[in-house]
């Protein structure tokens, strides 16, 4: 037989033999196993143990009142909010009353929020109290509210910036001046959970281009519309001048547009396009163009309108894109913000919907650049939530509402500024009260006990023994074990090599 061929039989031979080899050990396993599961079926367990009782806490789990993620907040007294006693707080009182409407008129359970429903007993209170007198309404404020000082969790302060409604320069038909479109909600426009005929889309989440009945896909975004994806479909509202003036009114979220026969229309928002906002004044400082401490609203206009190249690359930035509606008000009622009323100049404020509830009171405390840019005047006023925004962000983050026009929009354009913020909170949810319910912690020991177990101060090693008493009086301290001391460390010890065998050469094999 050639050697090729007893190769081939003995590798064949030597498998079949390791297969039969894993099919025993296979089958001892499983004999093994049953012989085990034989056992067990046959022969009685320890007794099992009752389980532990689980351990009572030193402290009861009480309920919070309330809690607003990311957030810190201490309770106060009035005393301690600083410039609270020389606000007017009438004019306070009127708007609080005014969101008391629609929160009156409420049905059905109450928002998953902090403040939930726990505005009702105060705007009842409202319903019925119609003051004239300052100190009433103060008076009214501190008896039906607690002061809580809020702000993000590890942050010592809130931070506030400004908007106003534009009033800009339009015409109804498009011209070779006015080529500037202002476009109202598409009709394929689609925002899960909503109909597509909703009133005011919420300003957050996906939203989707709907194609047929049922294929989505996302929404065109800023640059697509810009080049006229949704053009000649009779969305116009009205047309204006510059795409700047479009960007800002958009931002704001508001405009009064008039045209040049004396008439104009109110626009308010009422969709966007599904892509989240990005502040063109950061992406002018990220590139060095204007530095963070001079940046306001005029000197992005500025720069923008001596850079029209530039201007189109950073409007396209901000992919975000804003649909307006239509709104029946005069030229003498205020722009109406997200909670449904018409906003207050100087005590309207937009905060973040997702964790407050529209009608809170805050207190806002600090300094503005009101009179000037440079100038530090002290703002201590008592604002109302009645307003939201996609850029506001987070439990201290507000946005005050100076009403509208040109000198509105310039003191609301540079304040970004830190400022103090108090939070009113209804005395249904006093947060001080849960503290009060938790116990005290257990009393110090007595100077006498304290002796019998002397503490050790981790900090400073291992406590001294005490003195021994002495044998023949008697003593009632207890002996103090001395520290128990660390085994020897190992020596350590070379293991002998073990002599290596000689390797004998094998011959190679010829073929």
């Amino acid at each position: 037989m050639a050697p090729e061929a007893r190769i081939k039989v003995f590798l064949k031979t030597g498998a079949t033999a390791l297969c039969a080899g894993v099919v025993a050990l296979s089958s001892f396993s499983l004999g093994a196993e049953a012989a085990r599961r034989h056992y067990r079926s046959h022969h009685h367990h320890p007794p099992q143990l009752p389980a532990a009782p689980l351990r009572a806490l030193p402290y009861p789990q009480l309920p919070l009142p309330f809690e607003i993620p990311g957030a810190q907040y201490l309770p106060l007294a009035w005393a301690d909010v600083k410039g609270w006693s020389d606000d007017n707080h009438l004019a306070a009182y009127k708007t609080f009353r005014a969101s008391c409407k629609p929160i009156n008129a409420q049905t059905g359970a109450s928002e998953p929020k902090a403040l939930a429903g726990s505005l009702n007993e105060p705007c009842r209170a409202a319903k019925s109290l119609e003051l004239a007198d300052d100190a009433k309404a103060k008076t009214f404020f501190e008896e039906n509210f607690a002061p809580l000082r809020i702000s993000r969790l590890g942050e010592p302060d809130g931070f506030v910036t400004g908007y106003y409604e534009p009033v800009l320069e339009g015409s109804r038909t498009q011209t070779d001046v006015y080529n500037v479109p202002v476009y109202r909600r598409p009709s394929n426009l689609f925002v899960r959970g909503y109909k597509q005929d909703s009133v005011s889309l919420p300003n957050k989440g996906p939203v989707y281009r709907k194609i047929g009945r049922r294929k989505l896909v996302p929404y065109y975004d800023r640059a697509e519309i810009e080049d006229g994806k949704i053009a000649g479909r009779g969305l116009e509202i009205a047309w204006l001048k510059d795409p700047t003036d479009l960007l800002f009114a958009q931002i704001q979220g508001s405009a009064r547009i008039k045209f040049d026969d004396g008439g104009s229309v109110r626009l308010n928002y009422d969709a966007y396009n599904g892509y989240p906002y990005t502040a063109v004044g950061r992406v002018l400082i990220e590139r060095g163009i204007i530095p963070k401490e001079e940046m306001s609203m005029q000197k992005i206009r500025e720069w923008m309108a001596q850079n029209p190249d530039g201007a189109k690359d950073l409007r396209r930035q901000n992919r975000s894109y804003i649909f307006f509606r239509e709104v029946n008000l005069s030229d003498k009622e205020e722009a109406v913000g997200a909670q449904g009323i018409p906003l207050t100049a100087g005590r309207s404020i937009a905060v973040d919907k997702a964790l407050h509830v529209y009608g809170t009171p805050f207190f806002i405390e600090g300094e503005l650049p009101i009179e000037s840019e440079r100038s530090k005047t002290p703002f201590h006023r008592l604002m109302i939530a009645q307003d939201t925004g996609s850029a506001i962000i987070g439990p201290a983050r507000a946005d005050l509402y100076f009403g509208a026009g040109q000198e509105a929009g310039r003191v609301s354009g540079r304040l970004r500024h830190p400022m103090h913020f108090v939070m009113l909170v209804p005395k249904g949810l006093d947060p001080s009260a849960r503290a009060a319910r938790l116990p005290v912690p257990d009393p110090r020991p007595s100077e006498k006990i304290a002796k019998l177990f002397p503490q050790t101060d981790p900090g400073k090693g291992t406590a001294k023994p005490a003195a021994a008493a002495p044998a023949d009086t008697k003593s009632d301290t207890v002996a103090i074990a001395g520290p128990v001391p660390l085994p020897a460390p190992r020596p350590a010890i070379e293991a002998d090599r073990e002599p290596q065998r000689p390797v004998k050469k094998r011959p190679q094999r010829q073929q």
